[in-house]
């Protein structure tokens, strides 16, 4: 049956406790059932699994088989049941389809390859989920599968398949070169303005359709941002993310790794919904700065470096905080706020405003996903690309592209004058 687990690249620990943190902010801890680890019938779970009935299937390969069977056109449109079988018989849902080919990372419960597809010859990512014959497909897993199966974006990584055998459940998700922070690291942390501006325009992007549906990521960070040699940005890992159906319902507080996590959460709170998004705010200023904004070690050690930088709140900035008995039990000092701009001194005044209401204190004061892209730092992509279809790239748009970090070591560089990093390899990224 299913059960929620502990892959490393997403667990937190509970947030009353100090767990060891590692190099990037990631905890070292198995993360506590979160409260939802209820347990699914089998169904349910069969069901959820499923391939998606409007699975996409590349217009070229389905030229190549007519062409190769000479079918004639089908004049009737499918049942679901009958599309269902016609891709089993083509190949979609089955483990001899894929061929393994680099380990890209390993946790507890899941193996990461890169693989490739007999069917189209493309290059997979292939998330090896291991079950427990008594447990079944665990609860990060079918909820991962549910919601990506929904969505149809261009900034969201896509789940091209699901193979689900008795000791193993795969999902195959289209194959990206790097992760945001492997992408920092390769330029040695300094990134162009413009190339900071596209990779948060395509995050907003991305979380602007997830909240317009009504869907909470949950766990924001740059290992979970994938990156193509085009500049492409996917969101990944909905192992955490919730359909946020109902305006007032609570969630666990245990949530997005440490250096993202808000204030209010790492405070205990559980009421939260689409502004909880101060965890791009910090992705912003690491992608400006070269540097994580707030690297704490615990949770005490995180409210600490946060309050130093913008200073400790008080019931103007924060309505009761002052009673908030989580917050009264540390007795931080008072400090006054830093200046921004010491944090992130490229950006200009635009960029400075944009980090700022990112980072607000009041969760109801921050900006959405929607509202920080008519921002005015990024309201040229905006006008470009508002009119976009959901499922197209904003690099369709002939001016927009990426330019040359100037942090970037030397190397081969694609058409686009971006050094090219084909040879890294994820180990975290959708673990």
């Amino acid at each position: 049956m299913c059960q929620e687990h502990d892959i490393p690249n997403i667990g937190v620990a509970p947030v009353a406790e100090h767990p060891r943190i590692g190099s990037d902010g990631e905890s070292e801890e198995a993360s506590a059932a979160s409260d939802d680890s209820h347990l699914l019938p089998e169904s349910d779970i069969s069901k959820r699994l499923s391939l998606p009935a409007d699975l996409h299937i590349p217009e070229s390969f389905l030229a190549k088989q007519a062409s190769a069977s000479n079918a004639a056109v089908v004049e009737a449109p499918l049942t679901r049941a009958s599309r269902r079988q016609s891709l089993s018989e083509i190949g979609f849902g089955r483990s001899e389809t894929y061929v393994k080919l680099d380990k890209l990372g390993e946790g507890t419960y899941a193996t990461v390859f890169k693989g490739r597809s007999r069917l189209t010859e493309s290059l997979v990512a292939l998330k090896e989920i291991r079950l427990e014959h008594e447990e079944g497909a665990p609860c990060t897993a079918i909820r991962e599968v549910s919601l990506l199966k929904e969505l149809r974006h261009a900034n969201i990584v896509t789940l091209h398949d699901i193979v689900h055998t008795e000791k193993s459940l795969t999902l195959v998700f289209e194959y990206l070169d790097r992760d945001l922070k492997q992408y920092m690291d390769s330029c040695g942390g300094v990134l162009s303005i413009n190339n900071v501006k596209l990779f948060l325009f395509q995050l907003l992007r991305g979380l602007a359709y997830c909240h317009k549906r009504r869907i909470l990521h949950r766990d924001l960070k740059p290992q979970n941002l994938l990156i193509n040699d085009r500049g492409e940005l996917k969101l990944a890992d909905f192992g955490l993310a919730r359909a946020k159906s109902v305006p007032t319902k609570t969630y666990s507080n245990e949530v997005v790794t440490l250096w993202y996590r808000p204030p209010d959460v790492l405070l205990g709170s559980t009421e939260y919904s689409t502004p909880i998004d101060m965890g791009v705010g910090c992705i912003f200023c690491e992608m400006a700065s070269g540097r994580p904004l707030f690297p704490g070690s615990t949770v005490e050690d995180q409210l600490r470096l946060i309050f130093r930088t913008l200073g400790i709140p008080t019931d103007e900035t924060w309505p009761n905080i002052s009673s908030n008995e989580e917050f009264l039990a540390y007795k931080f000092d008072q400090r006054a706020p830093e200046q921004l701009v010491t944090r992130a001194p490229r950006l200009d005044t635009e960029g400075i405003d944009l980090l700022a209401n990112f980072l607000k204190y009041d969760a109801r004061s921050r900006l959405s996903a929607q509202e920080a892209m008519q921002h005015s730092y990024l309201r040229k992509f905006w006008t470009a690309a508002m009119r976009l279809p959901d499922t197209a790239s904003i690099f369709t748009i002939s001016w927009i592209q990426l330019t040359k970090d100037p942090g970037s070591r030397t190397g081969a560089t694609n058409a686009k004058g971006q050094e090219s990093h084909g040879s890294d390899k994820r180990h975290s990224v959708i673990l």
